[in-house]
């Protein structure tokens, strides 16, 4: 296996800052950060520090619940839902060392709201985040559907989260803390993975460092990883936002959907305490069709393209299990 190797790459950075009168510049320069890098940060999005502290907050006052009492809202293949230690990566071949809260706006999250009397206006809090942070979102659809010369509401409609049916989906992540000394065991907090939405904002809190994003995606439909990594710095006022699969072949592969992974810490320096981070996927419609201007993939709805990059997923990870049985 060849060796990790860390490379410093300039990572985009972004304002939205008085977006209605600079829609074009910042167009311009989404549009060279998804061309080229595949990831990007934002800043002067709305959000306060503040704002997203008490997110975090919110957050870490669910996990810290029994799981007794977090298992009265299990995950379900909908993408909703409370997992522990369940999510196992076609990448490591074993499950990360962390739980998840799978949270969306329409009908999939009936039953699955945390009780008010384990966690008193819980629903509330996170649906009110979750429109604000769904108002950044659209911005960004705004600008990329002008890119790609699509009308400029094309993707918004697509990725409406009115509907009942919507698949969009807030994720509130807490990798558990790991032992600084060696144990003799081998721990993942998320494998090297690419997203399979079409564009993912993510929150971090600063201290608790550990995302690395690597080049090497040949086509929406390959696993290509490289072994040349770039450190992200967690800064809590900053959103890091990555180009999903979905956007990746909604561009004809113009844009770059880019493998990302949380290291486990294993070295001088590295964070072990618990992390908590806070994914927002942006997830189509079902009944969305989904081609891009120069038709190099053929048409599919929201629902055939999660349907096969689930499977792709599922395929590459029987191939890696069957690769570590053999060995």
């Amino acid at each position: 296996m060849a060796q990790t190797r860390y490379v410093d790459r300039p990572i985009p950075q972004i304002s939205l800052k008085d977006f209605d009168n600079r829609i074009n510049e910042i167009t311009t320069e989404l549009i060279s950060a998804a061309e080229n890098v595949g990831f990007f940060t934002l800043i002067d999005h709305g959000l306060s520090k503040e704002d997203i502290e008490s997110i975090f907050m919110t957050s870490k006052s669910f996990f810290e619940l029994p799981d007794e009492t977090k298992k009265t809202v299990p995950w379900n293949t909908n993408n909703v839902g409370w997992e522990k230690n369940s999510q196992i990566r076609p990448s490591t071949g074993k499950p990360d060392s962390k739980e998840s809260y799978q949270l969306q706006f329409g009908d999939n999250m009936k039953g699955l709201w945390v009780a008010d009397e384990h966690l008193a206006g819980f629903q509330t809090t996170a649906l009110e985040f979750m429109h604000r942070v769904q108002g950044i979102s659209d911005k960004l659809m705004r600008c990329f559907a002008r890119g790609l010369g699509f009308p400029e509401e094309f993707f918004i409609k697509c990725h409406d989260v009115a509907r009942p049916d919507s698949q969009t989906t807030m994720r509130l992540l807490h990798y558990f803390a790991l032992p600084e000394e060696a144990d003799g065991k081998v721990y993942h907090r998320a494998g090297a993975h690419a997203d399979w939405d079409f564009l993912t904002l993510l929150f971090q809190k600063e201290g608790q460092s550990g995302l690395e994003i690597c080049p090497g995606r040949e086509s929406v439909t390959e696993f290509g990883i490289g072994d040349e990594w770039t450190k992200v710095e967690a800064k809590t006022g900053e959103i890091v936002c990555n180009i999903g699969d979905l956007l990746m072949s909604w561009s004809d592969d113009r844009f770059k959907s880019t493998f990302h992974r949380v290291k486990a810490p294993c070295e001088s320096g590295d964070y072990f305490g618990d992390r908590y981070s806070i994914a927002y996927f942006n997830q189509p419609c079902k009944d969305a069709l989904i081609q891009g201007p120069l038709k190099k993939y053929p048409m599919v709805t929201g629902a055939q393209f999660t349907d096969s990059a689930m499977k792709r997923n599922f395929a590459a990870l029987q191939e890696k299990l069957k690769a570590v049985a053999a060995a």
